[in-house]
Formats: C-alpha cells, structure tokens, sequence
C-alpha cells in the first residue's frame, strides 16, 4: 500500500494515478499524535482490512491535483546511517563506515516533501551543499534491543530521502548533526510503501538526477550495513519508535547543488519526487 500526506497532511492511500482521502474512514477520535501518519502506524494492523475494504468508496483526487507533503510530517527522531557504501568511503577519503561510526541524528523540522525548495543558508554562502541519494525505512513498532534477524518485524515501510550536506572545509568542521539540519535539508517522498509490497527492500535500484543528469546510481545490496543490521545497531543503543525514520545512507555520487538546480530521486517499487533549490535572501527566507 502506498500511503502519503497530502494537502494540509491529510492521510491518503495512492492507487495508480488516483489518490483516495482515507482520513474520515480510519478516524476515531482525537488523535493521540501530532502527526497524522506516526497515528495511522499505531493503528495499521488495526484498520489495514478496512482500508482495503472500502478504500474505493473513498473520495478520490488525481495525483495531479493534490500537494503531497513529506509522508511523516513530525517523527521523534530521525537516525542517519554515516559512511555506508564502500565507494561513498572511498570518494570521501575517510577512514570508518557506519560499523565504527554508529549514526548520527538530524533535526526533524529539516523534513520537506515533493515539490518543496531545498534552502542553501545565506549564512553559508560560499560553503559547499551535496545531495546525497538515500532509501528511508519508517519504523512501524517500539524497538529495542532487536536482533538483525527480527528487524523486518519492526518496520512499517520505505521512502526516498535527500539526506542534503553542509561540507566542511579547511576553516570549518562542523558535527554532521548541524550540517544536515537546516530547515529544508531533508525531503521526502514521495509516499511511504508498507513493507508488504516489498518482497526484498534490499535490492531496489535508486538514482538521483540533478536536471536530468545522473549524479547517483546504486542497488541497496552494496549497504555496507544493511537495513536489518542498521535497526540492530541503533535499537541496541535507543528505542526506535512507530514513525522514526532510519536514513541508510548515500553512495558515491555526491556531488554540489546550487540556486537553480532540480533534484530527482527515484526508487525502484516506490516512485519519484523532485526538489528545486533556491538560495535564501538574507534576514528574509527564500
């Protein structure tokens, strides 16, 4: 099932080119939540047969017509997977990979979605910003201490992630956590797909394209690190809760983005988004 936010964060299931309104039928109540799809993961096995059931009844919208918003608006947290890709290690020249380096963590108010501007700080004029291609996985239960080989139990679904960098350079050497925060530094989408509909998660092909030329090309089998022993890892050393977001990390590629550019990312079994990015006016946003 392909599951988004769209509009004002209303809950939608995407069938073809079709989205259905699936808020009024999965209702109850006040929700519990601050963001309608962390409630919709409490309750999915709950309401999942229902949704399939009377899905169609649904009012529906052309995807063409709605605004599809990043598909978690508010995690707890999101945990970022540092170094996973030997060819990434390479082109980066360091030393460890996301074994040694363990995760770091980005601020959730960086999240945007399909469509939404990605903003290169006036503060930071003159620095480098990369891209970085990644596949997102969405936990769908309370984590902790799980071992590799249960870790699919405990996750509810996969997006596509920007995971956008702030570089350091020879007069700055920030940590990573405030160099991939900014506000807009993290898009997302375009929907979530439940981990049902995908028989090996591992093995889908990504791309990033920066107006239209390929910038980044992997399959998720050459994770140094793959997504069950990443839940293990980072369930080992916090609880993963319903609706954080693990970021699997980038392979080789990165490379700068600028005031201008369009940034593409598609994934095999989930779809495409696209962000253009501005620069920001000074004292005055984008």
């Amino acid at each position: 099932m392909k599951i988004a936010l769209f509009n004002d964060f209303q809950l939608g299931v995407v069938v073809e080119d079709r989205l259905y309104d699936i808020g009024p039928l999965v209702a109850e109540g006040r929700p519990f939540h601050s963001c309608p799809m962390v409630d919709l993961i409490h309750r999915y096995e709950q309401v999942r047969e229902l949704l399939e059931n009377h899905l169609r009844e649904m009012p529906s919208y052309s995807l063409a017509e709605v605004r599809l918003r990043q598909p978690v608006s508010r995690p707890g947290k999101i945990v970022a997977a540092p170094v996973n890709y030997l060819a990434h290690k390479k082109e980066m020249k360091v030393e460890n990979t996301a074994r040694g380096l363990g995760f770091f963590l980005k601020a959730n108010t960086s999240l945007i979605g399909p469509g939404d501007s990605i903003v290169l700080p006036a503060s930071k004029q003159g620095r480098r910003f990369d891209h970085e291609l990644e596949l997102a996985v969405i936990i769908g239960k309370t984590a902790k201490n799980v071992k590799a080989k249960d870790a699919f139990d405990y996750i509810f679904g996969y997006t596509g992630l920007n995971d956008v960098t702030l570089r350091p350079d020879e007069h700055h050497e920030e940590e990573r956590c405030l160099r991939k925060s900014f506000d807009t530094f993290t898009p997302m989408g375009p929907w979530i797909v439940t981990q049902e509909d995908i028989a090996d998660p591992q093995q889908l092909d990504m791309r990033l394209t920066v107006n239209t030329e390929t910038r980044q090309q992997v399959n998720g089998k050459d994770m140094i690190c793959g997504i069950a022993e990443l839940v293990e890892i980072f369930s080992h050393v916090m609880t993963l809760e319903p609706g954080d977001i693990i970021a699997t990390g980038t392979p080789e590629g990165v490379s700068p983005i600028k005031n201008g550019d369009i940034v593409k990312i598609s994934i095999d079994q989930i779809g495409s988004f696209e962000n253009p990015v501005v620069l920001e006016r000074e004292g005055r946003g984008a």
